[in-house]
C-alpha cells in the first residue's frame, strides 16, 4: 500500500467506533503482558466452563465423522427444530423451524436483521442504555439509531409512553433487551404489554428483542414479547448460547423471525459468512436437548454474587445504583466523581474513571458511555466471589484517594 495514503480504509470503518468492552479487555491483557495482576470486570463472559455434556456431544459429533460438511446457511435442519420446539414450549412462541437462522452469535444475528431489514436513512429506535454493538451495526447497514433513554429511579427502562414519541414515518424496527446488557433490568410483563401495543399501532415497525440473557433472570417470571397477541409476526426473538450454556467461544446465535425476514437474513449470511460452525451446532443441539440443570446452577451462582456484590458496592460513597433483576452487571452512576483529583489525575468523566480504576487498582470495567449512558460504568459480575471481594476492596481505596 502506498505511503501517500493516509487512510485507504473505507469511510464506514473509519466511522464505526470500536467495540468498548473489547478496547478494555485488550487494554486489561496489555498490563497482564507486564505482570500486572488484573482483575477483569470488562467481559460479560461466563466464567464457568461449557458443562461437561455439551462438551461431550461435540466430541460425539466429531466421531460419528457425519459433521465435516459445510452445514445448511440457516444452520441444520434438526437443530432449527429444536430451536423452535423450544421457543414454542419455553417462550410460547408458536415458530417452526423455516422462521429460525442459526447464526455465528447473537451479534451476527443482529447484523443480518439490520442488514436485511434497514435502508439507507431508515431510523431504529434503540431503548438505552444498550448493548454496545446495536448502535454500530445499525449505522454499518446505513441506518439512523434514535435513542430512547431508561433512568436509574426507573430501573433503566425507558417507557411505551417514550417509544411512542420516538417513532416517527422513517421508523423501521425498536430493539431491546431484555434481561438487558448493560444494566441487569429485566421487563415486566405489563411493561411489555404496553410496549406491544405501541408498535402494533404502526403496522410498518418491527421489534427486536434480544432475549441473550433469559435463563440468567431472577424475577421468576419470563416472558417474550413475541408471545403477546398480535406480536408474532411483528418481532424478531434473537437468542443463542453464550451466556445460559457458557458456550461463548462456540459461537451460536438464532433468530426466529416472520419467515420473509428469515430467508433475507439466509441470503444476507450466504455471502458473509455461510453457516456456522458444523460442531458447535451439534454441541448447541446437545445443550438444547439435554437437562438444564447447569444452566440453573449457573444462575443460582450468579445471584448468589449480585446479592454480595451489591452489598460491597453499597460502601463505597458517591456510587449509586440499582439491584438488577438479570444478567449479570452493575451499571452504577459515578458521575459523583466527575472533576474529582488524586492530585496527579482529574476525573472527567466515565472513560476517565475507568482508566483511573484499571491503571490505580488493576481492575477492569467499561465506561457507561459506550453503552449510551455517560454517567455510569458497567462492572460484570461474571467472576469468582474472591475476585468480586478483592475487586471491589480495591475500587473502593482507589475511590477513596478522589477530592
Amino acid at each position: 500500500m502506498s505511503e501517500t495514503l493516509t487512510s485507504p480504509l473505507s469511510d464506514r470503518i473509519n466511522n464505526m467506533a470500536e467495540s468498548a468492552t473489547l478496547a478494555m479487555a485488550a487494554k486489561a491483557r496489555e498490563f497482564k503482558s507486564k505482570g500486572i495482576d488484573v482483575i477483569s470486570l470488562s467481559l460479560g463472559e461466563p466464567d464457568f466452563k461449557t458443562p461437561k455434556h455439551i462438551q461431550e456431544g461435540a466430541k460425539s459429533a466429531i466421531d460419528e465423522g457425519k459433521y465435516f460438511a459445510y452445514p445448511p446457511v440457516p444452520g441444520y435442519q434438526d437443530l432449527r427444530e429444536a430451536i423452535a420446539n423450544k421457543l414454542r414450549e419455553e417462550n410460547n412462541i408458536p415458530y417452526e423451524a423455516k422462521h429460525i437462522v442459526v447464526s455465528n452469535g447473537a451479534k451476527q444475528s443482529i447484523a443480518n436483521v439490520m442488514h436485511a431489514l434497514v435502508n439507507p436513512g431508515d431510523e431504529v429506535v434503540v431503548f438505552a442504555p444498550f448493548w454496545v454493538s446495536y448502535t454500530a451495526l445499525i449505522e454499518l447497514a446505513g441506518g439512523v439509531p434514535v435513542l430512547i433513554e431508561g433512568s436509574l429511579e426507573n430501573d433503566f427502562k425507558a417507557t411505551a409512553e417514550q417509544l411512542r414519541k420516538a417513532i416517527t414515518s422513517k421508523t423501521k424496527a425498536v430493539i431491546f433487551s431484555s434481561p438487558c446488557n448493560p444494566t441487569g433490568s429485566v421487563f415486566l410483563q405489563e411493561e411489555l404489554e404496553a410496549i406491544a401495543e405501541v408498535i402494533k399501532s404502526h403496522e410498518d415497525v418491527l421489534i427486536i428483542a434480544d432475549e441473550i440473557y433469559e435463563h440468567i433472570n431472577y424475577t421468576g417470571k419470563r416472558v417474550s414479547i413475541g408471545s403477546l397477541p398480535g406480536m408474532f409476526d411483528r418481532t424478531v426473538t434473537v437468542n443463542g448460547f453464550a451466556k445460559g450454556f457458557a458456550m461463548t467461544g462456540w459461537r451460536v446465535g438464532y433468530i426466529g423471525a416472520p419467515e420473509w425476514l428469515a430467508k433475507g437474513c439466509t441470503k444476507i449470511q450466504g455471502q458473509f459468512t455461510s453457516a456456522n460452525c458444523s460442531i458447535a451446532q451439534r454441541a448447541a443441539l446437545t445443550a438444547l436437548t439435554s437437562d438444564l440443570g447447569p444452566t440453573r446452577e449457573m444462575a443460582a451462582a450468579y445471584l448468589k454474587r449480585r446479592d454480595m456484590v451489591h452489598e460491597l458496592l453499597k460502601e463505597i460513597p458517591g456510587v449509586n445504583l440499582n439491584i438488577p433483576q438479570g444478567a449479570f452487571y452493575f451499571f452504577p452512576d459515578v458521575s459523583s466523581y466527575f472533576g474529582k483529583s488524586n492530585g496527579d489525575v482529574t476525573i472527567s468523566n466515565a472513560t476517565d474513571l475507568c482508566m483511573y480504576i484499571l491503571e490505580k487498582a488493576h481492575v477492569s470495567i467499561v465506561t457507561g458511555e459506550a453503552f449510551g449512558d455517560p454517567r455510569c460504568v458497567r462492572i460484570s459480575y461474571a467472576a469468582s466471589e474472591e475476585n468480586l471481594r478483592e475487586a471491589v476492596k480495591r475500587i473502593k481505596a482507589v475511590l477513596s484517594e478522589l477530592s
